[in-house]
């Protein structure tokens, strides 16, 4: 049987996607989907987060990326999530904890292996992830438990993220000084208060010089992104670098906000990238063990 770390990122494999429901939390179920190549495995897994300002969106969002991913050999499973204006502030990151660690108890449902679980988010998304990964055993976000997760933790290997909220106060007050209403009305409905915004900050962990953990990550943000100033994701990968952490950020120039949801060259770049960071990241974790 091939090792989870012998992911090639040039590999070439047919994909199905499928949907399982992966908790029921308010008495319905919130589902993944599962983008599962069609080969022997066990394949290396990563959990998506998608973005919308923690108010919108849905799993399927980046079906394109995320279908990408899938044919090199990756697990990819995208979570739905309780959403703002209903649900605030730390419900998503409450979601997304409770996911990666009912991914590593039901991988090998999905062809994949427990070893080196990677998380992926975008916009929001990416906020609510790192929040997930730099604070895996905060006991505000895994209060959501099943016995079929006991045992497992919610660490990531290592993270990736597209044009992440990686400072939500900053953002906050770049969208009141630059008049994008929607984005000052979304992020109150999520965190209700400015302090909440800067407690749930992964920028606001580091400045405050908390103890985190600090996963592997690479930020993918187009620099004529209307939603991200560039000083959020500059400042951010210095002071996780600064902290001890390992952080690549690489800059689209001239690409848009959510620009990989359609085909292009810059996807098509964006998805080298991401699979090349993987295989960098299961080849370093293959070498230690």
């Amino acid at each position: 049987m091939p090792s989870t770390f012998d992911y090639n990122p040039q590999a070439k494999y047919e994909v199905r996607s499928f949907d399982v429901p992966y908790q029921e939390a308010l008495g319905q179920p919130w589902e993944a989907t599962i983008y599962q190549p069609e080969g022997d495995g066990p394949f290396p897994a990563i959990l998506f987060v998608h973005g919308g300002a923690w108010n919108s969106g849905t799993r399927t969002g980046q079906a394109i990326f995320n279908t990408g991913l899938a044919a090199s050999g990756l697990v990819i499973v995208s979570i739905d999530f309780r959403l703002a204006p209903d649900h605030p502030y730390p419900a998503q990151v409450e979601d997304t904890s409770y996911a990666v660690r009912w991914l590593k108890a039901h991988a090998s449902e999905f062809n994949a292996s427990t070893d080196s679980i990677g998380g992926l988010g975008s916009s929001s998304g990416g906020h609510t992830l790192m929040l997930a990964a730099m604070r895996p055993h905060d006991p505000r976000y895994t209060v959501l438990s099943s016995p079929d997760v006991e045992g497992h933790d919610g660490t990531f290997a290592y993270t990736i993220a597209g044009w992440p909220v990686l400072d939500s106060f900053a953002r906050y007050q770049y969208a009141q000084s630059d008049g994008y209403d929607r984005l000052v009305k979304n992020t109150d409905n999520y965190f209700l208060n400015e302090d909440a915004m800067q407690e749930g900050s992964p920028q606001g962990i580091l400045d405050r010089d908390e103890e985190a953990d600090m996963p592997p990550f690479l930020i993918i943000q187009g620099t004529a992104d209307l939603n991200i100033p560039m000083s959020i994701p500059r400042t951010f990968a210095h002071s996780y670098r600064i902290a001890g952490g390992e952080a690549e950020l690489e800059e689209f120039p001239d690409m848009p906000h959510n620009f990989v949801t359609e085909a292009s060259e810059a996807t098509d770049r964006a998805l080298e990238l991401a699979k090349a960071f993987v295989a960098r990241q299961l080849a370093t974790t293959a070498a230690a063990v």
